[in-house]
């Protein structure tokens, strides 16, 4: 069964999110991930949604998913997005 990570983002510091954003697409391929929606055009439909950045990753398994998120090489990329965003991110299986 397949695994998605789905975030949903704030960018507090652009900048420095670009850094995140250029190292963080190899270390995803690694572990086998492709980015399903990596930001995109979107409207809210129903509720309330507080965040302009939303993303979401499929990996071949739920395992998998969660050794790339707390892997030793993604730990230093995370830290980056943690320092210049806000936001909610979860791993999830799925088909």
């Amino acid at each position: 069964m397949y695994a998605y990570l789905i975030a949903q983002i704030n960018v507090t510091n652009e900048d420095s999110y670009q850094e995140y954003l250029k190292k963080v697409t190899t270390i995803v391929e690694k572990y086998g991930g492709k980015y399903i929606v990596r930001a995109g055009k979107f409207k809210t439909v129903l509720g309330k949604w507080d965040y302009k950045r939303n993303v979401i990753i499929k990996f071949p398994s739920y395992e998998i998913a969660l050794k790339w998120y707390n892997s030793e090489e993604y730990l230093p990329v995370k830290k980056i997005r943690e320092d210049n965003s806000i936001g909610n991110v979860i791993i999830i299986e799925g088909n």
